[in-house]
């Protein structure tokens, strides 16, 4: 089994001051790192990166400098299943739409699970047959109500996930 530690839109220094404390330990502890997005500045991304041992996957977000250079859609394989990662930029309308064509567009599997943020709301559900995970935001920056995110167990083609709160 792999453990995977899903997060989105720290938006730290802009919103929040630092990351919490309990994110800190699951992204240390974690087998993989994905993180959707909005880090916010090098040295969130830097700092997420050093927590992940290396073994973080990221994509761009709105709010994050061109400077790092993240992909705007990551592809990750882990045991039998796939996952692509999206932040999910632009107007809240129509956001799930952008969000499953992201996932239709670069999945290689049926079954591919998509992780996105941008909304800071976390989010569990099915839609039209694809998986969409969103872990809310790490630092609880506004528009979230708390500081959310997910961790996620992996075993050969199971799929378990648990919200993480502070």
């Amino acid at each position: 089994m792999r453990r995977l530690a899903v997060l989105s839109d720290t938006h730290v220094p802009s919103r929040e001051s630092e990351i919490p404390g309990f994110v800190e330990q699951e992204v240390e502890d974690a087998d993989e790192v994905v993180h959707a997005g909005d880090f916010d500045s090098e040295a969130t991304y830097e700092a997420v990166e050093d927590l992940a041992g290396g073994d973080l996957v990221a994509v761009r977000g709105n709010m994050d400098p061109v400077s790092l250079g993240l992909p705007a859609v990551e592809t990750l394989w882990v045991d039998d299943r796939e996952f692509v990662v999206v932040h999910g930029s632009g107007p809240l309308d129509g956001y799930q739409d952008r969000v499953l064509q992201t996932v239709r567009e670069e999945r290689e599997s049926e079954d591919a699970i998509v992780v996105s943020g941008h909304t800071h709301e976390l989010t569990d559900h099915v839609v039209d047959g694809v998986r969409h995970l969103n872990p809310g935001s790490a630092t609880g920056a506004d528009p979230a109500a708390e500081a959310t995110m997910l961790a996620v167990d992996v075993d050969g083609g199971d799929v378990a996930v648990s919200v993480l709160r502070e």
